[in-house]
Formats: C-alpha cells, structure tokens, sequence
C-alpha cells in the first residue's frame, strides 16, 4: 500500500513551521496513542504513520530531501530512516508535555504532601438531630512532629540533596522508542533527602498521635448526612496542607415518629367509638411538647391530619416540615357481656346509610354474581 504524503498526515501545509509540525503531531499522538486505544490496530498505524511523518519533517536536512525526491529519498536505507518508523528525532520533549498520564511515566506534575483524609461515625438520637447539638470526639491521626517542625531533620540539620535525582525530583527513563520523565522514587519528587533522621519521628516528619476536638451538629442533619471539616485529618508531609475529617451521621430510628425528609409522620391508635363520635386527642411532638387534634366523628380508618411546622428543622434555611397524624381504628377484643350485648343492638339497628363504603361494596358484588 503507497504511503500518504507526510504533509498530510500530519496536516499542515509544506510551509508549516516547526511549532505548526510539533502542534498537529501532539494532537495525533495523544489522539491515537496505544494507551488510550488498547487493541485498536487502527489507531496504533495511525500513531506510529504520524511519528514516522513527524520524525522527518521536524528534522530540517531529512524534511529537505523529502521535499526534492519524496517518500524515494529514504528507500533502500539511503535516507537512514531508524527502527521503530521515527526517524531518529528526540521525541522527549513532546512526551513530557501531554504523555505524563499513560502508565505513570511523563513529567513529573508535582508531589502531592496533603495529608490522607479521615472518616468519624457520629451516631445520634433524632431528638438530637432536631436540636442540633456540640459534641467532643476523639480519634487517631497524625500530627506535625514538634521536634523537628515536620521536615524530618535533626534539630539543627536539614535535608540534603537527593542522591538518585541530583535534586531535580524526576528521572529520565527508556521506554521502548522514547524518553520519558519520572517522579523520583527515592524523594517523590521533593529533590531531598533526609540524612541526618530526627529521633522523635523517624525522620518522617509526622508523629502518630490521638485526637480530641468539639463539632457541631447542625439543626435538620438527617441519616448519612455527611459533614466535611476542612483540615482535621492527618498532617501532611514535608509542608504538604492537611487532610479533612468528614463525620458520618447516623441518626437512630424513634419509637413513636417516622421520618421522610423534614416530615414526621406519627400513628396513633383510637377506638371505634372515638372514631364514630368524634373526640380530641393528645399527642407528643418531637419537641417534647404537646398537640392536641380534634377528631370529627365518622373518622375513617388510616385519616391522616396534618400539623404544620411541627416537623424537622430544615438544615439549610428557616422553618420546619410538618408532622402527620395517621389515626388507626383499633377493633375491641375480650368484650365483656355488657359491650358485647350494645354491639349486637347496634347491628340490628345500623342501616345503609352508616355505612356507605358497605353498601357500596355489596352492590359492586350482586353485580357480578348477577353477571
């Protein structure tokens, strides 16, 4: 298969300069590097055509004979074209520009000394997530070492040059057909090393220590909520910044309330007398307080009543949710003689008209037996 001119591959012009060629070979290689495209057969071609397009036209003697003779002034090893399709050109320059992510070679983007974040599992009562709430807790982390201020040295001495870097923070490396840049294994791309170790801390700069601090639970906070207090965790290494502490809220279910969002939902147990005369009824509230709710009679099973602002504060903003009542008819059991004698009068005497869900029922049935 004839190979496609070089100008086009890369697509620019014959004119293209320098910083035009390495432009439109970056946006190829990133686009069809092999790491970004595992088994595409496609894209590897696509990779290596570009290098071996850029390799000559960035080389000004070898872009000249292509010019004059043409894919010609490299056949039969006259152009002196290298193994692996990149002419020969040093192409570690561009790799160490976009290439740092493809399998942890590259430039070295900088050390990250920030401290590991923590995690704290606060359990709660929902009273105390309605009222919000100041607690201590205590955990283990790392702190700064006093001794050596966190640097890792003796007092009096400080870090010295790292030996396997020269100081630089990365290393070069071969990576089959380029060069590549890494972070230092040895300093992590501090540049430095620890010579002359402090004894409190071992030269690590950070000590293992327990914890306590206040932190306040907010007003609403609701199950799983997670609150982020920035700079509680561990300390960071050689003037890295500290991690964060993040509280895991666990509020504990309640006997009486249910909760949805900054609802509460209440049941309350009545029987069928209250329900079919009517009565007012006393109920708690989360609060610790009272309401008092007046039940008109003919009051359905499951009736729900609503009392507003009696629910959960909203965490973020002002005001509350609401509680909902849910009132459930309760069927006497062990009647004596006396109650079960006025049940069975008022049986006799109950008509249609009482009971509408039943004689509508009933009429829904003699319709389809009658069907």
């Amino acid at each position: 298969m004839a190979k496609r001119d070089f100008y086009d591959v890369l697509g620019v012009s014959k004119n293209a300069s320098s910083e035009e060629l390495k432009s439109a070979y970056r946006k190829l290689a990133v686009k069809h590097h092999p790491d970004k495209n595992p088994g595409d057969k496609t894209s590897e071609d696509k990779f290596k055509e570009a290098g071996e397009a850029y390799g000559v036209l960035s080389d000004t003697g070898k872009k000249q004979n292509y010019d004059n003779f043409g894919h010609a002034a490299f056949e039969g090893g006259g152009g002196g074209r290298q193994s692996g399709g990149f002419g020969g050109a040093d192409f570690s320059d561009i790799f160490e520009d976009f290439f740092g992510d493809f399998g942890g070679g590259g430039r070295s983007r900088g050390t990250n000394n920030r401290g590991s974040d923590l995690r704290y599992d606060l359990s709660i009562t929902l009273e105390e997530a309605y009222e919000g709430k100041k607690q201590d807790i205590k955990f283990s982390t790392t702190e700064k070492c006093t001794t050596c201020k966190g640097n890792g040295s003796k007092p009096g001495h400080s870090p010295g040059k790292c030996t396997v870097c020269g100081g630089n923070g990365k290393v070069r490396s071969n990576q089959g057909f380029f060069t590549v840049q890494q972070t230092c294994p040895q300093c992590q791309g501090t540049g430095e090393e620890i010579t002359n170790p402090c004894s409190d801390c071992s030269g690590h700069g950070n000590k293992q220590a327990s914890k306590k601090i206040s932190v306040t639970i907010p007003k609403g906070v609701d199950d799983g909520t997670r609150i982020r207090l920035a700079g509680k965790g561990e300390a960071g290494t050689k003037g890295g910044a500290s991690g964060d502490l993040y509280l895991f809220i666990n509020v504990h279910s309640h006997d009486l309330f249910k909760r949805s969002d900054e609802n509460l939902f209440f049941e309350f147990p009545i029987s069928i007398a209250d329900a079919a005369l009517g009565t007012t009824i006393e109920i708690p509230t989360i609060d610790g307080g009272r309401a008092k709710i007046k039940i008109p009679d003919g009051t359905q099973n499951g009736k729900q009543f609503r009392l507003k602002g009696k629910g959960m504060p909203y965490m973020r903003g002002s005001g509350n949710g609401d509680l909902y009542v849910q009132v459930n008819t309760e069927v006497p059991i062990s009647l004596n003689k006396e109650q079960r004698e006025l049940l069975e009068k008022f049986r006799e005497i109950e008509n249609e008209k009482s009971n509408p869900s039943i004689k509508k029922f009933f009429q829904k049935a003699k319709s389809f037996w009658k069907n």
